[in-house]
């Protein structure tokens, strides 16, 4: 009998439809039945983006609020393994993302069911993957899988593709200096590689287990300690930035504030932090640096 497998995800420019359709063909080439469910929300996130509509949805994603989702219709009410396609959003799960992961009947069929999930975000991916670790085991799901697609540029230059590519629709050199935004096109392709360690293991006996090792050696998931650093203090201040924003009748105006913030913090704050945590913490704190490492590499 061939298995089922389920692929749900939200996208809103695209790149995560290419993303599960390269994951999936190897396993469709087994003769497995993967099925794939598009998420539409109620509310659509228009793209491209304005800058005033992206930044509104800062306080409801970082606090995990989650909005209505269209209906959907899911053929089989068993899989023997969910694919979970995500995107972050202010160092958290997207709020469509957030809102298929709380969704009554996404938690029914993924109970006691294996999990591989698949982000593609600019390079901060980690607060998010850990929200939804928790998610999936509080909906009695097993997570089996996690693979992390980045935007592989250094962080000012993908912080600039990015805002010219959700500002503008477009996936292309920005002044024909630039580097294209988002997750290369060659790198989605090649997330082929990634479906082929899955699809191999479908029919083995207790194939799950070591799924995550092999899909690390193929590149899977690849931590670099500045951007988990900023990532880190990051966290917390988008938290109160989020709480304070949310109890304001004049957003607005809060939500124009933490804009600049963020930008100051980015180019300003971010080289000075790290540059201090170069030469006085990472040297001497090498086992903790890789204790963090783990916690973010850890499936349970």
């Amino acid at each position: 009998m061939s298995k089922k497998i389920l692929a749900i995800y939200y996208t809103q420019s695209g790149q995560m439809r290419d993303v599960i359709d390269s994951l999936t063909q190897p396993i469709i080439d087994t003769g497995a039945s993967v099925e794939k469910v598009e998420i539409k929300m109620v509310n659509s996130y228009n793209f491209p983006w304005t800058g005033s509509s992206f930044f509104a949805v800062m306080p409801d994603c970082v606090l995990g609020v989650p909005a209505q989702i269209e209906p959907f219709t899911l053929k089989e009410t068993k899989y023997d393994m969910v694919i979970v396609g995500y995107q972050p959003w202010f160092l958290s799960p997207s709020i469509p993302s957030n809102s298929i992961l709380n969704h009554p009947d996404f938690i029914k069929v993924v109970q006691d069911t294996p999990v591989v999930t698949i982000s593609a975000a600019r390079n901060m991916w980690l607060n998010a993957f850990v929200r939804v670790r928790k998610s999936i085991q509080d909906a009695g799901g097993r997570l089996v899988g996690n693979i992390a697609l980045v935007d592989r540029h250094l962080n000012p230059i993908s912080f600039v593709t990015i805002f010219y590519w959700m500002l503008t629709g477009k996936k292309e050199s920005y002044l024909n200096i630039f580097p294209k935004p988002g997750v290369d096109e060659q790198e989605i392709k090649e997330t082929a590689k990634f479906g082929r360690v899955i699809a191999a293991r479908l029919n083995m006996v207790d194939y799950w287990d070591s799924l995550q090792y092999e899909l690390m050696l193929d590149g899977a998931v690849n931590i670099k300690y500045p951007l988990m650093f900023i990532e880190g203090k990051a966290k917390i201040i988008f938290s109160v930035w989020a709480k304070i924003i949310s109890k304001r009748k004049n957003k607005a105006a809060w939500l124009a504030a933490f804009k600049y913030y963020l930008f100051f913090a980015l180019f300003i704050v971010a080289p000075i932090a790290l540059t201090v945590d170069m030469i006085l913490i990472r040297p001497f704190f090498g086992d903790r640096i890789q204790e963090k490492k783990n916690f973010y590499l850890q499936l349970n």
